[in-house]
């Protein structure tokens, strides 16, 4: 599901779009301030903790990593990198898209549904 669907009863797609920018922004900074851990399972899933709901925005996992791979820092990718390096393999694009997630920042994982 892309990132822009997920509105508020009110919000525009311009002002959710918006709204991500802000989020990623925000996410992409306390990722280079170490706050925000990234972890990679077994089948190539991510998943990122300690983002409070409130600056998650109704973003998921799979949104994050997409924004952050398109817009972010080097900082932010390089965490991502580490997280890649620390479980022997990358974060598979097709698992994500397909919507393997974790609810627990990567302790458990699930698939879509």
């Amino acid at each position: 599901m892309p990132c822009d669907t997920v509105r508020l009863p009110t919000q525009t797609l311009e002002d959710r779009k918006r709204e991500i920018r802000e989020k990623t922004k925000a996410i992409d900074a306390a990722m280079a301030r170490g706050q925000v851990k990234v972890a990679v399972g077994k089948q190539g899933a991510v998943a990122f903790s300690g983002i409070s709901e409130e600056m998650r925005g109704r973003m998921t996992d799979a949104c994050i990593y997409r924004r952050i791979m398109a817009t972010g820092s080097s900082q932010a990718k390089a965490a991502i990198a580490r997280a890649e390096a620390i479980a022997g393999r990358g974060v598979d694009k097709m698992v994500v898209g397909h919507g393997v997630h974790s609810h627990d920042g990567g302790r458990t994982w699930h698939k879509k549904g």
